[in-house]
């Protein structure tokens, strides 16, 4: 089965720690933390709808900027997530820059800014036109450990420690759909457009008898079919992919019980390993984990697969010494 999420690391382990997360069939990507983005095409940055920001040290959020600036004057919406205190990093962040010719653009350009607290989060929305001034007072909610709910997925958070409070992520894809395209053939159908709001349509859950319509360019058509029966004939559905992402946390008993419960049964977690175990002092005061600490949480957290990352440079040129680490601790706690 084509997996429909493609999670890749947007830089190097030792260097500044982020995903990169693409949609199969969707021109859209999120992204996870804004440092070095120099990586990533225009192209890639393009498809962004969605950030989400563990914390606003310079190493996961310093090229914010270089986002703004190539979103500048186009019609988008750019939807950020981070914790507390995050708004007022944004504001500072967009302060930096005089805005007196936005007014002129022609397109709309805005962002939608959460910071999220243990059990609540503001949502701050900043007009491109408005040269980014706070759109009022910022909208207080309660939060659940969900931030993100759509029809095939969702994106829940745990607040953590790292000296501040730090955000660990986990994106869950409700349930996946896979076309057989023989089926298709048989039924005399071409794949197009429609089947993007074909999936859309099942993970809606609509009632037992509704209906869907494929266009005529598609089928000998118009046709109109029950979208659970065409759903039996042409499609297959298996459960759907689950990624998490932790970085920059201490090793206490609060995190690992947050991290354990966020990343439960993810296929792919990935988890910085930023010392060896022999220098687990060192890892305390800094309020980051060791290598053999990410491989054991990430086997409590009975995971298919880790990904180390963000590795200290004072390892530069044994990175696979914090990976054979990370990867016996996974193998000895499974």
């Amino acid at each position: 089965m084509r997996p429909s999420l493609h999670p890749r690391l947007v830089n190097g382990p030792f260097d500044d720690p982020g995903i990169f997360v693409s949609f199969l069939y969707e021109p859209r990507a999120f992204l996870f933390d804004l440092g070095d983005l120099g990586r990533l095409t225009p192209r890639d940055l393009l498809k962004v709808t969605h950030v989400f920001v563990t914390h606003t040290h310079m190493d996961h959020f310093a090229d914010f900027d270089a986002l703004l600036r190539l979103y500048l004057g186009r019609n988008k919406t750019l939807y950020l997530y981070g914790p507390a205190g995050f708004l007022q990093n944004i504001q500072g962040k967009l302060a930096g820059y005089s805005w007196n010719l936005v007014a002129n653009y022609q397109n709309l350009f805005k962002i939608v800014a959460t910071e999220v607290h243990p059990g609540h989060q503001l949502t701050q929305t900043y007009l491109c036109r408005e040269e980014f001034q706070p759109a009022g007072r910022a909208r207080r909610q309660a939060f659940d450990g969900t931030l993100v709910i759509e029809p095939g997925l969702s994106i829940s958070a745990a607040v953590l420690d790292h000296g501040i409070p730090c955000l660990g992520f986990r994106l869950e894809e409700k349930f996946h759909i896979n076309i057989k395209k023989d089926a298709l053939e048989d039924l005399g159908l071409s794949p197009g457009p429609w089947l993007s709001k074909f999936k859309q349509a099942l993970y809606e859950q609509p009632a037992a008898n509704a209906e869907f319509i494929i266009p005529a360019r598609y089928a000998p058509g118009p046709k109109v079919y029950r979208l659970h029966e065409l759903a039996s004939q042409i499609a297959l559905q298996t459960p759907g992919q689950k990624i998490s992402y932790v970085v920059d946390v201490g090793y206490t008993l609060v995190n690992a019980e947050k991290i354990i419960a966020l990343a439960k049964d993810s296929d792919q977690l990935f988890i910085e390993t930023a010392f060896l175990e022999k220098d687990k002092d060192i890892a305390r005061r800094k309020q980051h984990l060791t290598a053999w600490q990410a491989g054991t949480l990430a086997a409590r957290a009975q995971v298919r697969s880790i990904i180390p990352l963000h590795f200290s440079p004072r390892y530069t040129g044994q990175g696979n010494r914090l990976y054979a680490e990370a990867m016996a601790a996974f193998q000895k706690g499974l």
